[in-house]
């Protein structure tokens, strides 16, 4: 009996999950069974901007392209050494909305050696609820989680593993801070109010198909850029017997933002959370969140660990990992 007992995680699979976006290309190295918590074993992450790189008609320049590639080609070299067995390569929205990013993803498979899969903005929030779902479980109920990347925002609400409700809208946090605030990083109020108007106009539609009737019983925020806010504006909550948690209110949220708008994102470095490949678009993405959270009547979020890339991990495993009893 014990001997059955232990073969049931005894299938591990070494996994490596390429996530090409708009802002970085993070690699990461799991051991990953069915049933079990895929543990980390190795990561890598270039910051490429992509959003910077961009022409008026969205194609990506050339330095743009060697810069994304350079990146690719640096994560690759995990796979030799972790002798990995599975390669899950995602690419999301710079690469899904460029006039040339079939042309892209051509000289990224050849790189990799494998086609690539780009997800809609839609696939993205599904795999991202997918995670936070297994990391709260069911105790969370009707579970609401934003995710907001370089380029794209997502936003899904569901109580089972698949949510009822899965959106994505272009207001990603580098997008937003290209195309909405100052080109040298400060911004006075006037700035972040014609920002926020902006804002709401690509969240509208999101909001308008949003369900009215139905509230999340718990809504949780991923992504770097959310974690970094929720560093610097929210708080640490301790957890006897569990992993301790961030939380980060709105009220939190909104005081901050004016103070981090009016500073160089040179300056902004020194404060807690803020990473330097964050804080040009920090600002951005903070209005976004903010915005998302107003619209849908959300006072705080806490900060999931997982997210798109532990997603992936999961749904691969649900559809192709395999115990000793071969289902």
């Amino acid at each position: 009996m014990l001997e059955s007992m232990v073969s049931l995680h005894s299938h591990v699979t070494r996994l490596g999950v390429l996530d090409i976006g708009s802002n970085t290309v993070h690699m990461l190295i799991v051991d990953a069974a069915p049933g079990a918590r895929p543990e980390p074993e190795a990561s890598t992450k270039s910051t490429v901007r992509l959003m910077q790189y961009l022409k008026a008609d969205g194609t990506i320049k050339k330095a743009g392209v060697a810069a994304v590639v350079a990146a690719v080609e640096k994560a690759m070299g995990l796979v030799k050494e972790y002798e990995i067995t599975q390669l899950l390569v995602l690419a999301t929205s710079a690469l899904r909305e460029a006039p040339n990013g079939s042309r892209i993803l051509k000289r990224i498979e050849n790189v990799v050696g494998q086609p690539v899969t780009v997800l809609s903005g839609v696939d993205e929030a599904r795999l991202t609820f997918l995670a936070a779902r297994r990391w709260y479980g069911w105790d969370a109920g009707r579970l609401l989680v934003i995710d907001i990347g370089g380029g794209s925002l997502e936003v899904a609400m569901g109580s089972d593993e698949d949510p009822t409700v899965a959106l994505s809208v272009p207001a990603g946090a580098g997008r937003v801070t290209r195309e909405l605030l100052p080109e040298n990083g400060i911004a006075n109020d006037r700035d972040l109010e014609d920002a926020r108007r902006n804002i709401r106009k690509i969240l509208e539609p999101m909001v308008e198909e949003f369900p009215k009737s139905k509230h999340p019983m718990h809504a949780v925020g991923t992504s770097k850029t959310i974690r970094s806010l929720a560093r610097l504006a929210g708080a640490v909550v301790r957890q006897p017997g569990r992993v301790d948690t961030s939380i980060m209110t709105i009220d939190q949220l909104e005081d901050w933002l004016p103070r981090l708008a009016a500073i160089s994102p040179d300056q902004r470095t020194a404060l807690p959370g803020v990473t330097p490949e964050r804080t040009y678009q920090i600002v951005g993405g903070g209005l976004v969140i903010d915005e998302i959270m107003k619209a849908l009547d959300v006072k705080e979020v806490e900060i999931c660990p997982w997210a798109l890339r532990e997603g992936a991990i999961l749904r691969w495993l649900d559809q192709f990992g395999r115990t000793s009893l071969g289902f």
